[in-house]
C-alpha cells in the first residue's frame, strides 16, 4: 500500500476526518476530506461526527477545532506548524492593550492563539471580516487584531476608524511590488488577485482582493481570464483543479527562490508521513484549558452565527 492508501484505510478504521488548509502540500490536500480556508475549516470542525480530527494546517487552526469540539481528539501532524501572524500577538501584551482601551469592541482575526480569542468579543476570518466589522454599531469603537494589513484594508472598505494591533504575516509581506509590476509587464493581460493580508501597495494594483476561498471563486467566475495570484503558493494546486484551462502565475517574492513565489514555512512543516504518524499514534494532541476554551468559544460562535 502507498502511504496515501494507508492513511485512507486508517482514517476509516478510526472514524477520523482530515481537514487541510489550501496552503498544505499537494499530497496532503489529496487525502483530505475537506480542503478550505480558515472559515470553511472552522465550519467543518464544528459539524463533523468523527471521533478524531486530523488538522493539516497550523496550530491556531487546530486549537479552533478543539475549542469547537472539546470531546473529540484533535491532532496536528507537527506542533512546530505555527504562524508568524499569531506569534506577533502575545496574549499578555494583547490583554494589556485591550485594558488600555476600554469600551472598545474587540475583533480578532482567526489567526491568533486561543488565549487571544478568549480576550475577544467576536472572531473573524478574511472571508467574513467586512461583514463582521459592519455588524458593529457605527458609534462603537473597535480594536482589530492582529493583522494590520487586513485592518487597513477593512478601514478603507468600510470607513470605520479602528484601532489596529501592529501584527502581520511574513508570507503576505514577502511579495515584491517591483517584481510584481515587472511580471505584469510580461503578462499585461493577466489579472492580479491578492489576499488582504498583503501590504497596501500590493492591494492597490490588484483587481480583486479576497480570502483564499474568495480568490478561488473569483477565478472560477472568470475562467476566460488569466491570473497573477498574490497569496501563499499552495493555493495554486486547488485553484488549478477548479479551473484546469486557466493560466495561473504565482506572484513573485522579494527573495529569489526556485518558484519565484512565496511559501509559508510553517504550513510546509507538515508532511504526509507526519500526518500518517499522528493519526496512527493519535499524537501530538491539541489541548486547550477549559477556562480558555469556554471564553474563546463565545466569539467563535458569534462569528459562525453571522456567517450562516
Amino acid at each position: 500500500m502507498t502511504l496515501q492508501e494507508k492513511i485512507i484505510k486508517l482514517k476509516k478504521e478510526k472514524n477520523a476526518v482530515i481537514l487541510a488548509h489550501y496552503y498544505q502540500e499537494t499530497a496532503i490536500q489529496d487525502v483530505a476530506d475537506y480542503v478550505g480556508d480558515s472559515l470553511g475549516l472552522s465550519q467543518q470542525a464544528a459539524k463533523t461526527n468523527a471521533d478524531i480530527i486530523v488538522f493539516a494546517g497550523v496550530h491556531f487552526m487546530a486549537e479552533t477545532a478543539k475549542i469547537l469540539s472539546p470531546n473529540k481528539t484533535v491532532v496536528l501532524p507537527d506542533l512546530k506548524a505555527g504562524c508568524s501572524l499569531a506569534d506577533s500577538c502575545p496574549a499578555d501584551a494583547f490583554e494589556n492593550f485591550v485594558k488600555a482601551h476600554p469600551n472598545h469592541t474587540v475583533i480578532t482575526y482567526v489567526n491568533c492563539s486561543a488565549q487571544v480569542k478568549a480576550l475577544t468579543d467576536i472572531v473573524c476570518t478574511s472571508s467574513n471580516a467586512l461583514k463582521i466589522v459592519t455588524s458593529i454599531p457605527k458609534d462603537k469603537p473597535i480594536i482589530f487584531a492582529p493583522d494590520r494589513n487586513l485592518g487597513k484594508y477593512i478601514i478603507k472598505q468600510t470607513g470605520r476608524d479602528m484601532l489596529l494591533w501592529d501584527g502581520s504575516c511574513v508570507v503576505h509581506e514577502a511579495f515584491s511590488i517591483e517584481k510584481l509590476l515587472n511580471l505584469h509587464k510580461k503578462y499585461p493581460n493577466y489579472v492580479i488577485i491578492a489576499h488582504p493580508e498583503s501590504e497596501e501597495h500590493i492591494l492597490k494594483v490588484a483587481t480583486y482582493v479576497g480570502s483564499t476561498s474568495g480568490m478561488i471563486n473569483y477565478v472560477k467566475a472568470h475562467q476566460d481570464k488569466s491570473f497573477i495570484v498574490a497569496t501563499e503558493a499552495g493555493i495554486l494546486y486547488k485553484m488549478q483543479q477548479e479551473v484546469p484551462n486557466t493560466e495561473l502565475v504565482p506572484a513573485p517574492a522579494k527573495e529569489d527562490n526556485t518558484c519565484a513565489c512565496s511559501e509559508c514555512a510553517f504550513m510546509k512543516v507538515n508532511t504526509l508521513q507526519k500526518l500518517y504518524d499522528c493519526l496512527l499514534n493519535e499524537s501530538p494532541q491539541i489541548k486547550v484549558p477549559k477556562a480558555i476554551r469556554e471564553k474563546a468559544l463565545i466569539p467563535i460562535n458569534r462569528m459562525l452565527e453571522l456567517s450562516k
